[in-house]
């Protein structure tokens, strides 16, 4: 199976991790765009290279694209880049005769309103009046009439713009969509609260016929594994099942309600117990907020006795976000279990946990040409970095540095756990810092 993959941005859980993915099936041939053409912190992605790339491809299978990549260059760009809608439209409208005839998903992001003052992915007005304009966005949907505010009227008039011109190119998916131009269209929510023009926006498009999603990043993961048409029963099994209507942070919906859009949009079917499902995804949710350690926000860690379900299991670790919780972990590598055999994410929100997840189930289950080394290597990054990273060693220190010693007792464990019983491979593991921030590594495994 052939599948184009063009990635929000180059770091690595955008743009290494669909290609670790796949490759646990030797059988799925990804192709995706040299990752020096795609956007990230500071650039935007090349548009020009990247359609010269999509117009020599061989025949696809499907095609998997974040439209804002062609759009506006990537994801932040799509909030930074100053174009008309006239010039983001002259730019995307090639994509029209590339894609027509063939099985695409697609997404495109409805521009978020983060509640802060930290401009590292927004205009530079940002750190000034960030939580102002978030403030005018909650209640002016709320109260149904613009309130009063000391933003300054050029500020918000160039806010208030681009947001207008997202909207409209959004509208303008949901024209090709008409046309009979996506197998599947989906408008993505990132950081949503209760009110806000995002909020409005994606009621219009839903009004309109669009279908809208809380999350961003793993999207184009869930679209792959929708992609990859497996049968699969899944059954989800939550740790703290009173509590499955809890709202994560970061979202607008429980964390019952995340879990099976996700496994919807990803094409599984869902069934109503364990004893019907051929994997069971154990979601290791929250007790009455979810917790971030590098917030400062704790929450209980689980301390119940783990029992593994009776079938093949996956685990999505949802009780952090941005990392995975100790005390479930540490049950994980109890000598007496078994490491999941469908995977571990807890991966940033719990909308990206999923589509991660979900991700690597679709490839592994029924994989024609499966390849263990290449699970082996998957859950290594996973462990090492949702885990031993983001929970422990990313706490442990102020910036970017080198990590080596203090990854080393990780890596020891999850290694010995990993390999229980086999000859463990010698590995070179290494650690970088792609956007040169504390927020993520990529974790390079020779």
């Amino acid at each position: 199976m052939r599948i184009c993959f063009i990635p929000i941005d180059d770091r690595p859980v955008c743009y290494t991790l669909p290609k670790d993915i796949c490759a646990m099936d030797e059988d799925i041939e990804l192709f995706i765009p040299p990752r020096d053409s795609l956007g990230n912190l500071t650039k935007y992605a090349n548009t020009d290279m990247i359609f010269d790339w999509l117009n020599h491809l061989p025949p696809m299978d499907a095609l998997v694209l974040s439209l804002d990549t062609l759009a506006y260059g990537g994801l932040i760009p799509s909030r930074r880049i100053k174009d008309s809608f006239e010039e983001v439209r002259a730019r995307i409208e090639p994509l029209k005769s590339v894609i027509t005839g063939k099985k695409v998903y697609a997404f495109s992001s409805i521009m978020r309103i983060s509640n802060n003052n930290y401009n590292e992915e927004e205009k530079e007005y940002w750190k000034d009046w960030g939580k102002k304009i978030f403030e005018y966005s909650y209640n002016s949907s709320k109260l149904w009439h613009a309130p009063e505010t000391d933003i300054p009227p050029e500020i918000l008039r160039d806010y208030l713009q681009t947001r207008k011109r997202n909207f409209e190119i959004n509208k303008m998916y949901l024209d090709w969509q008409k046309e009979g131009l996506f197998d599947t269209l989906i408008f993505s929510k990132d950081d949503c609260a209760e009110f806000g023009f995002n909020v409005e926006e994606a009621k219009e498009l839903e009004e309109l016929g669009g279908m809208t999603k809380t999350g961003a990043d793993e999207i184009p993961l869930t679209l792959l594994a929708r992609a990859i048409n497996r049968e699969i029963k899944i059954f989800p099994k939550f740790t703290e099942p009173e509590y499955k209507d809890k709202i994560s942070n970061y979202e607008d919906v429980s964390i019952e309600k995340s879990v099976l859009g996700q496994l919807e949009l990803g094409g599984f079917n869902v069934v109503d117990s364990e004893e019907k499902a051929d994997v069971v995804l154990v979601v290791n949710n929250f007790i009455e907020k979810q917790g971030e350690l590098v917030m400062g926000w704790d929450t209980p860690l689980y301390d119940k006795k783990f029992i593994p379900p009776q079938k093949p299991y996956a685990v999505a670790d949802v009780r952090y976000a941005n990392g995975g919780d100790n005390g479930f972990v540490n049950q994980l590598f109890n000598p007496e279990l078994s490491l999941p055999e469908y995977g571990y994410s807890g991966w940033n929100t719990s909308a990206n946990t999923l589509g991660s997840l979900l991700a690597g189930i679709k490839v592994k289950y029924g994989a024609k040409n499966y390849n263990d080394k290449a699970y082996k290597k998957l859950q290594i990054i996973r462990y090492l970095d949702d885990w031993a990273y983001q929970a422990n060693v990313r706490g442990q220190i102020n910036e970017p540095c080198d990590i080596k010693e203090l990854m080393k007792p990780f890596e020891e464990k999850v290694l010995k756990k990993i390999f229980a019983g086999q000859e463990c491979p010698v590995y070179d593991i290494n650690y970088i810092y792609p956007w040169n921030r504390k927020f993520e590594i990529e974790v390079k495994i020779d």
